[in-house]
């Protein structure tokens, strides 16, 4: 059984080998867009109502917020340490000047009027009261965690089947096997051709999910695309593809961003250092393979 919804300005296909009934996996599939839609009610940064921007008004005040925020901003802040700031969640005033600050489905622009100078160390969590503190004005991105999250909540609801794939745009989880009994076959998009496959991966319980300059680019500003180095605020131009294979989405598409931020030398080593694999494309189409013994 398959179904497709659109959520986070990408269009979700669920896909379901079991022998179960119709209801029962209908219902289960259910679950998992649900999730979807937690996840995107709160983390959205392009929606003045979610839960993480009304959380962004609020300056030196402990703001109470939910597990759908609060894990995937942890993780976020996890891998701005590993990094030293070069992957980092407050980036999204940067966002915002390049011109990617408009709803999907409205239309709707928000621009925000903080100087975008803070840092992932102005945004303390505790994880005791599960309070969110920003020590100045900043807007959080969470485009590198909460779709990964989405599809790693969604898989939850769909663990009971044989087999199962959910597919947000292209970054997914592929659960048990296929309906041949044999592990998923997934493609990594050429670069240049959408229709196209460049490289393929097996996997079973694994996600896949990859960055890409080619994906989303500034209408603002030549040469800009939507993965931006918070420090020299430009958008690296190594690569055009990086691809991570980790054991939950939220790693993958966090890793996926960090390992395109980072280049090849300092992300081979992050990627060797958390036991993932990552396949990286150069502009010229040149594949590198790396982690995973």
């Amino acid at each position: 059984m398959k179904k497709t919804k659109l959520f986070m300005d990408t269009v979700v296909d669920i896909q379901v080998v079991t022998r179960k009934s119709k209801d029962q996996t209908e219902a289960a599939i259910d679950r998992a867009f649900e999730a979807f839609r937690k996840v995107e009610q709160a983390c959205s940064r392009f929606s003045l109502d979610s839960e993480l921007m009304e959380a962004c008004r609020l300056i030196k005040t402990p703001v109470r917020i939910s597990p759908f925020l609060f894990e995937p901003l942890k993780f976020a802040l996890e891998v701005a340490k590993w990094t030293n700031g070069i992957f980092d969640p407050a980036v999204g005033k940067a966002m915002e000047d390049l011109g990617f600050n408009q709803h999907y489905l409205t239309g709707e622009t928000i621009q925000s009027s903080c100087s975008g100078s803070a840092s992932y160390r102005d945004i303390i969590l505790n994880d005791q009261d599960r309070t969110l503190y920003l020590r100045k004005p900043l807007v959080i991105d969470l485009g590198a965690a909460a779709k990964g999250f989405a599809i790693d909540l969604a898989a939850h609801e769909l663990k009971e089947f044989e087999g199962f794939v959910v597919n947000a745009g292209g970054d997914l989880y592929a659960g048990g096997l296929d309906e041949s009994g044999s592990k998923w076959r997934i493609g990594i998009q050429h670069p240049e051709y959408k229709e196209q496959i460049i490289q393929t991966v097996e996997i079973s319980n694994e996600a896949v999910c990859t960055s890409g300059s080619y994906e989303r680019k500034s209408e603002l500003k030549a040469d800009m695309h939507h993965i931006i180095d918070p420090r020299t605020k430009q958008s690296p131009g190594e690569w055009v593809s990086c691809s991570v294979i980790a054991p939950y989405a939220m790693m993958a598409d966090a890793f996926s961003t960090a390992f395109f931020l980072l280049g090849l030398d300092r992300g081979s080593t992050l990627i060797e250092q958390v036991d993932l694999k990552g396949i990286l494309i150069t502009s010229d189409l040149q594949i590198y393979n790396v982690g995973g013994n």
